[in-house]
């Protein structure tokens, strides 16, 4: 018997009828469509157990072969999470300082976003992304990995879905370069396997928290789907 024949048979599939399946696929909408990206947050602390468990859905995402070519640091150290505000700051404002571009920065004109990022260390936690270019299903640092950059976005977009359902507020933080990670959060190992994919920031919103009108401007149905 080969290996494509060790198959199990299909055991915790739920069907719906039709009816229920609309009203959840609404409710669903309902429910997703309240995310907001925040980038005022409280210190109000978030259990570790949660964050545990929305990592936990993050790792049920696809990917390629089913290799699974990520990390995930979650981080609530008052020191760590200053040092990679010192870090990501020092980068921001060489980006708003020229290095980003004219065009670039009147795109995040309207987002009122600058150098300054106290949520860095307000917030309770950061949670740091690692794709990985080797590893595979065993993690043994030979295996190529396939489609690592695809299956580590959906397994973000599963984070950010998971940490939303569970009540927390989140933020996508992309600071370039961000090898700086790589040595804060202990992955800076010699064979150059993990790169810093995105840094997630949870918690909850601040008293007063505001989201930019610009951020609830959606496209039309019509200009993003198209059925045949």
């Amino acid at each position: 018997m080969n290996q494509a024949e060790h198959h199990y048979p299909l055991e915790d599939y739920v069907s719906y009828p039709e009816d229920e399946m609309l009203a959840r696929a609404k409710a669903h909408y309902f429910n997703i469509r309240r995310r907001h990206t925040i980038r005022d947050f409280s210190d109000k602390p978030v259990a570790k157990e949660i964050i545990e468990e929305c990592i936990k859905a993050a790792a049920t995402a696809p990917s390629g072969a089913n290799h699974q070519p990520w990390h995930f640091v979650a981080i609530s150290d008052r020191s760590v999470k200053s040092q990679i505000r010192e870090e990501a700051e020092a980068l921001e404002r060489t980006f708003y300082e020229g290095r980003a571009g004219e065009e670039w920065l009147d795109a995040l004109k309207p987002l009122g976003t600058d150098a300054h990022k106290p949520y860095l260390e307000k917030a309770p936690w950061l949670i740091a992304i690692f794709s990985q270019k080797r590893g595979g299903i065993e993690n043994d640092n030979e295996q190529t990995n396939y489609y690592v950059h695809e299956s580590v976005g959906i397994a973000t977009g599963f984070l950010i879905q998971a940490l939303h359902n569970a009540g927390l507020v989140t933020l996508t933080h992309t600071p370039k370069p961000m090898s700086f990670l790589k040595k804060v959060c202990g992955r800076d190992n010699d064979n150059d396997n993990d790169r810093p994919y995105m840094l997630i920031i949870a918690g909850y919103p601040e008293e007063g928290a505001t989201i930019p009108e610009h951020a609830t401007k959606k496209k039309e149905f019509e200009e993003i789907a198209t059925f045949l």
